[in-house]
C-alpha cells in the first residue's frame, strides 16, 4: 500500500499546487490513500467547504486542521457533517467535529487516520497527545482492526514531535509532523518499522516567512506597536509531501521526500 501526506497548504497558491501536482502524482506512483493538511487553505487561516470540495476533487481522501481549522465562518456546520475533515483529536470533548477518520480504499483495507496537536508553544490549548493515544490505540490496532495507521502531529516543538514519534514506534504505520511549514530533513523509518518525518513543510510559496508575505511579517517584527493584517503570499508554490510504502502488516518498507516546483530545490524522482 502506497500513502501520501501532504504538508499544510497555504493560501492559493498551496491550492494550486495541489489541484496541479497531486491527480498526477496519484496516477503515475499509483498511490493508494491521500492525506493533506489544510489548517491554512483560505488564504492563510482555516477552510472553506469549497475549498475543502476541491481538494477531494484533485484526490485527498481525509483533511486535517490543526489550531486554525474553525477561523472561517461556517467551519463549524461542514466539520460536524463532512467525516472527511477532521479537527485535533486532543481538545475538549464538546469541541464539533472529530479528530479520527476511517477510511475503506478500493483494496478493501481500512486505513484509520488520527489527528493530534501538541501542547507546547501553541495558540490552542490541547490535552496530553501520549495519553491521547494510548487510549486510541486499545481499540486500533495494526493487522487487526487497521490497516494501515497514520498521524498528523500539529505542533510547533521538533522535541515534542520527536518524543511522540519514538513513543508510537511499532504501533502505527505513519507519523508526521505538520504547523511549522518548514520541511524537516530527517524522513525515516524508526527502529520499528513506522515512517516519521518531523516536519512535512508545506504546499505553498516558499518566498514568504513561512507561507505569509514576508513585507507584511517582517513590518509585524519591526513596528511591535502597529497591528499588521497578514496574508497569504502568491508566488508559484512548492508541492511537499511525504511518500511512503507500506508492508502488508502495516508498517512501512520505503519513504520518499517530495519537493515539486516553487523555490525549493526539487527531489529527484
Amino acid at each position: 500500500m502506497r500513502i501520501l501526506a501532504c504538508g499544510d497548504v497555504v493560501g492559493r497558491s498551496g491550492r494550486e499546487a495541489i489541484e496541479k501536482y497531486l491527480p498526477d502524482l496519484k496516477s503515475r506512483l499509483a498511490i493508494d490513500f491521500t492525506l493533506v493538511n489544510v489548517d491554512n487553505a483560505a488564504g492563510g487561516f482555516g477552510i472553506t467547504r469549497e475549498i475543502a470540495h476541491s481538494f477531494f476533487s484533485a484526490g485527498a481522501d481525509i483533511l486535517t486542521g490543526g489550531n486554525h481549522v474553525f477561523d472561517q465562518n461556517g467551519a463549524i456546520a461542514f466539520l460536524e457533517t463532512d467525516k472527511r475533515i477532521l479537527r485535533p483529536h486532543n481538545v475538549s470533548a464538546i469541541t464539533p467535529g472529530r479528530g479520527v477518520g476511517e477510511v475503506v480504499i478500493s483494496s478493501g483495507k481500512k486505513i484509520v487516520v488520527i489527528h493530534l496537536m501538541g501542547q507546547r508553544e501553541m495558540p490552542v490549548s490541547a490535552n496530553d497527545p501520549f495519553e491521547a493515544m494510548n487510549l486510541l490505540l486499545s481499540k486500533y490496532k495494526l493487522r487487526r482492526t487497521a490497516d494501515a495507521i497514520i498521524i498528523d502531529f500539529h505542533a510547533e516543538l521538533t522535541s515534542e514531535k520527536n518524543a511522540l514519534g519514538s513513543f508510537l514506534d511499532g504501533s502505527v504505520s505513519v507519523v508526521v509532523g505538520t504547523h511549522t511549514h518548514i520541511p524537516t530533513a530527517d524522513e525515516r523509518i524508526l527502529e520499528h518499522g513506522t515512517a516519521f518525518q518531523t516536519d512535512i513543510g508545506m504546499c505553498g510559496d516558499y518566498d514568504s516567512v513561512i507561507g505569509m508575505k514576508k513585507e507584511l511579517v517582517v513590518e509585524k517584527f519591526l513596528k511591535k506597536h502597529v497591528k499588521t493584517k497578514l496574508a497569504s503570499a502568491s508566488g508559484e508554490a512548492t508541492f511537499c509531501g511525504l511518500l511512503v510504502d507500506l508492508e502488508d502488516n502495516g508498517l512501512a518498507k520505503a519513504i520518499k521526500f517530495l519537493k515539486i516546483g516553487g523555490k525549493l530545490l526539487p527531489s529527484v524522482m
